[in-house]
């Protein structure tokens, strides 16, 4: 079904993200709802995910209908798209630059962000009691693993003046690990109820 959201671009979409004061990165936001859409918890909401992008008790007061409508509408053509991503199974994930140590160094910590608070989140959605297959489970606790790879990159730099060649293998590397578990889930657990798991944002 063709999505009534067009999403209005990463640039536009960054300045409504400043413009309501959100603490939380496009790319984060990109990879929760990919974690989201994927997730068996079928009564997860668009809503309920977009409210966990800000601190509890800190979403912005939308004061009209009409700016409420329009809020929703531009984070569902996100959604939208990332929906229609997936069903093509062909995630990848944003290249990183990592020219110098500082820039490996945060390239790093946004890859933890959003592996573990973007996608596993996402996928979990608040409940840690989903009734799923064991093979899904140690798949996602894998991507938890995966994550905090990226975090011993950074260690092991931090009070080196220089990363070493093996270093950015390891972070690529570890990036093309990433999209297959990513993949694998998605060919043999979202793809046959793909159905089921298209959702709106009521």
């Amino acid at each position: 079904m063709q999505s009534q959201n067009n999403y209005i671009g990463d640039d536009k979409f960054k300045k409504l993200l400043e413009h309501y004061e959100c603490p939380t990165s496009i790319e984060v936001i990109k990879m929760k709802f990919l974690g989201a859409i994927c997730s068996p918890n079928l009564a997860l909401r668009p809503t309920d995910v977009i409210s966990s992008f800000w601190e509890q008790g800190k979403a912005p007061r939308l004061e009209t209908k009409d700016e409420a409508d329009l809020f929703f509408k531009f984070f569902m053509g996100l959604w939208d798209k990332t929906f229609e991503a997936m069903k093509e199974n062909k995630i990848t994930l944003p290249q990183k630059k990592h020219k110098d140590k500082q820039a490996f160094l945060d390239a790093c910590e946004k890859r933890f962000q959003e592996i573990e608070l973007g996608f596993v989140e996402g996928f979990w959605g608040g409940k840690d009691d989903l009734e799923i297959p064991s093979y899904l489970a140690e798949l996602v606790d894998s991507l938890t693993n995966l994550a905090e790879v990226y975090v011993t990159l950074a260690k092991k730099v931090v009070s080196s003046e220089t990363v070493e060649k093996k270093i950015y293998e390891s972070f690529d590397y570890t990036d093309k690990m990433v999209e297959k578990a990513i993949s694998f889930l998605i060919e043999n657990s979202v793809l046959p109820r793909i159905e089921e798991v298209q959702r709106t944002v009521n």
